[in-house]
């Protein structure tokens, strides 16, 4: 091929972890739509929904057991998990040789704590006062589960609006996502739901721990393995691809729109 002559563009396979992130879309969905009907159908029959009959209902049992695996796994590395969450084991920093660690700005931090506090508090009063019940908040916390998911492979409102990371490799908050996921539940006591609860503020308590003690391995200056070269992720072409989609798409829909404007002109 000649100088100056570009082929066409090569679409790259979802890396192996992408394509979890994919799975776990589409399982937390199911999950989210299943509890959905089993909630209105038990409100049309004139049940009440209990969180402490946990154990008769068993898409809470799996959903719990889902979950429970789901955040054990994340205290040990692994291959499969995105290298936003994998950087603060001590196996996964590789030293750039510099000395100067550049984390995010901790004031954004705070704020997305104080942001995600202040909503969950308006949903925990509702709790309390009777407009909403357990059903909701166990609903809302699957809610949120799926919106993790669209957050990684889509958009984050927190990323774009408040971090401003480049990506969920760099992100300062990626392991704050079970604890937030599972917010609601501090409205909910029983033994299943805050055990939920209480997984998930370990996994948090740890993270902010070792982002104390080892800055060094969340930062991109000072790690090699959160640079772009050693990403196994590869999310940033992902969204490319979308975002060129979305916009062949968008040109798709202009030429048959002025193809039927030419049409009723005639």
């Amino acid at each position: 091929m000649e100088k100056g002559i570009k082929g066409p563009r090569k679409k790259r396979k979802l890396s192996r972890v992408t394509t979890l992130h994919y799975f776990k879309l589409c399982y937390r969905s199911v999950l989210l739509i299943l509890a959905t009907f089993a909630y209105v159908r038990m409100r049309l029959e004139g049940e009440k929904f209990v969180m402490s009959e946990f154990v008769s209902k068993p898409l809470l049992t799996v959903i719990w057991a889902i979950f429970m695996v789901g955040m054990t796994l994340r205290f040990f590395p692994s291959k499969w998990e995105s290298p936003g969450c994998q950087k603060q084991f001590g196996r996964n920093y590789n030293p750039t040789g510099s000395t100067d660690v550049k984390l995010h700005d901790n004031n954004a931090v705070v704020i997305t704590a104080l942001i995600w506090l202040f909503f969950n508090g308006i949903f925990g009063a509702l709790k309390m006062t009777g407009v909403f019940d357990e059903g909701i908040m166990m609903l809302l916390c699957l809610v949120y589960s799926v919106c993790d998911m669209i957050c990684i492979l889509f958009f984050c409102p927190f990323q774009t609006w408040i971090l401003k990371n480049r990506c969920c490799v760099s992100c300062r908050i990626y392991n704050w996502d079970f604890a937030m996921m599972f917010t609601p539940l501090f409205f909910v006591p029983g033994v299943y739901t805050w055990s939920l609860l209480i997984v998930a503020v370990a996994l948090l308590l740890r993270w902010e721990i070792l982002v104390w003690q080892y800055p060094e391995r969340f930062s991109e200056n000072t790690n090699e393995y959160l640079n772009c070269v050693n990403c196994t992720e590869k999310l940033c072409t992902h969204k490319k691809q979308l975002i060129q989609m979305k916009r062949e798409l968008k040109k798709l829909a202009e030429k048959q729109a002025e193809r039927i404007l030419q049409k009723t002109h005639r």
